[in-house]
């Protein structure tokens, strides 16, 4: 399967990008603790040999969550990479949390598009010469699945990008669990976080913008998202801040069409794959990549004793759309075409 992967990248035309001399952030997801069904470290480290070989800068890459977990912030989420396999010894080269210790290192791309007038990515993203994405293709309870453009909108995105996608509210103060620290009121640079007359931090939403720093900061819990987004414009969101992540940039995407679990591998397990392993899939054009792999997915007949069983699904029913009702995946795609990411026309080349 390594040697398949690497005649693949190869003839899908890789060794057309300039690497010599350039920083290149290999986008991927490190699993939270307990999932097994992650991309397994070796096929990133084929990549990392490759484009070392071209004379790249490669390092493995991925943002905190806003979510409490062990991927909230750059210590747990080195942890995690190492305990799952994801380490220099493995890799060849180095894993960087790209927005920093506590995710509030990121550089606003300008984008203006219909929702989002900048995007606030990972530095470590934004400043790379070249982005290739490693992609888990699986169901996600959002976006109806993950892909090359969740993997790159949502992923990329500092804490406070991450909650800019999630939510169009401002943040909400769970006081109960404030220990009176102040780094929330230290950090906000519109001073809308003050301690109250109870030593509680408290918001005065009157001048909060809802850049989410707070949240980012709290390592107590205190500074909360609200989840009140709909999964349309959170798709949306996403295919905008992938447009961000690679616009002006060399980039290359895979889709790993394996172990098509029903849910993100954020989850910290597991549940059985929908269909049988397809294969792996590449292309410059992380939307066409999409939506064939979204395509073959659906093409497959489902496995009995899965999340598909528990929806009843019907062969010939969309089955990202049956295991996640309250989203559609072609929102994502369609918008993401439209905005100038890539196209959903493709043909695909077997290997």
């Amino acid at each position: 399967m390594l040697d398949k992967l690497d005649s693949l990248v190869r003839k899908a035309g890789i060794g057309s990008i300039d690497f010599k001399n350039k920083f290149v952030a290999i986008k991927i997801h490190f699993g939270e603790p307990g999932n097994l069904s992650y991309i397994r470290p070796n096929y990133a480290a084929r990549i990392v040999s490759i484009i070392k070989e071209l004379g790249g800068k490669p390092f493995l890459t991925d943002a905190n969550t806003l979510y409490s977990g062990r991927r909230s912030d750059a210590v747990d989420h080195l942890r995690t990479a190492d305990e799952n396999g994801f380490n220099q010894i493995v890799l060849g080269c180095n894993v960087i949390i790209a927005d920093g210790l506590r995710g509030t290192e990121f550089r606003e791309i300008p984008l203006d598009l219909k929702h989002c007038k900048t995007a606030k990515i990972g530095s470590a993203i934004a400043d790379a010469d070249i982005i290739i994405s490693l992609n888990h293709f699986k169901g996600h309870e959002l976006t109806g699945f993950g892909g090359a453009l969740k993997n790159l909108g949502m992923g990329s995105a500092s804490r406070g990008g991450k909650m800019e996608m999630h939510s169009s509210s401002k943040p909400e103060m769970h006081s109960e669990q404030c220990v009176s620290c102040g780094v929330c009121v230290k950090n906000c640079s519109v001073h809308a976080v003050r301690l109250n007359q109870d030593k509680k931090a408290e918001i005065n939403y009157d001048i909060c913008t809802g850049c989410g720093q707070c949240i980012a900061m709290c390592t107590y819990g205190v500074a909360q998202p609200v989840w009140n987004e709909s999964a349309d414009t959170a798709n949306e969101k996403i295919a905008e801040y992938a447009y961000a992540v690679v616009t002006g940039k060399p980039h290359f995407h895979v889709n790993f069409i394996m172990d098509v679990s029903p849910n993100c591998d954020c989850w910290n397990m597991n549940d059985a794959p929908i269909v049988p392993s397809i294969g792996i899939a590449a292309s410059f054009d992380p939307v066409a990549l999409d939506k064939a792999s979204a395509d073959m997915v659906n093409a497959e007949k489902a496995l009995p004793n899965t999340a598909l069983t528990d929806k009843s699904y019907a062969e010939g029913n969309d089955k990202f759309t049956c295991i996640h009702s309250v989203t559609d995946w072609r929102g994502c795609i369609e918008y993401a075409e439209k905005i100038g990411l890539g196209s959903v026309q493709y043909d695909i080349e077997k290997i």
